[in-house]
């Protein structure tokens, strides 16, 4: 007999590691447009759709993709293709955002260094120059908004842009890292 403390604990795991998802057959896991054998087929916006709500709020590190399949439609064979499919494109994609993500964050902090170079620029203009000169006040009025535009529009792609792909990088992360099964009902 399980004790209360084991049972607790076993329902908590089922609740942050398990994503159960059931299928009429393997089609549903992918494209219906898509004629191509398992192991290239794009997979189904319906089912990444199902798969990134079942696992919104599930563990980061431990996932189980538990794919329910009636039993007389099951084939081994395909399930190990499958299996490999679903992988690749979980790492795939999960390798892409990371790239998208670093490349936001890269364009933002050139933004913020040009701001701030244009505005340290500005004030070297003006302490070292007479502002009474045309070129002098120009070069101020164009630097010092310009620098303020590079630096808030860097820190807003640092800070916010990045943030947007939050939600499908952690999704593709936890996929990415998750075991899969496919279990008959």
């Amino acid at each position: 007999m399980k004790s209360k403390k084991n049972i607790k604990f076993s329902n908590r795991m089922y609740h942050t590691s398990e994503v159960p998802l059931k299928l009429d057959e393997y089609n549903d896991i992918f494209s219906d447009f898509d004629a191509r054998p398992f192991h290239q087929r794009a997979l189904s916006q319906d089912f990444l759709s199902e798969t990134k709500r079942a696992s919104v709020d599930k563990a980061h590190d431990y996932i189980e993709l538990k794919l329910l399949v009636p039993s007389n439609k099951r084939n081994l064979e395909h399930e190990e293709i499958i299996k490999k499919r679903l992988k690749a494109h979980f790492k795939r994609h999960f390798s892409i955002l990371n790239e998208e993500k670093k490349k936001i964050i890269e364009r933002g902090a050139v933004y913020v260094l040009i701001g701030l170079i244009m505005m340290v620029a500005a004030t070297i203009i003006t302490i070292m120059f007479d502002e009474d000169r045309f070129l002098i006040a120009f070069l101020i009025i164009l630097l010092d908004p310009a620098g303020w535009f590079f630096l808030w529009e860097g820190m807003g792609l640092i800070i916010f842009e990045s943030k947007k792909k939050n939600q499908d990088h952690d999704f593709y992360e936890k996929m990415s890292k998750s075991k899969i099964y496919f279990l008959r009902y």
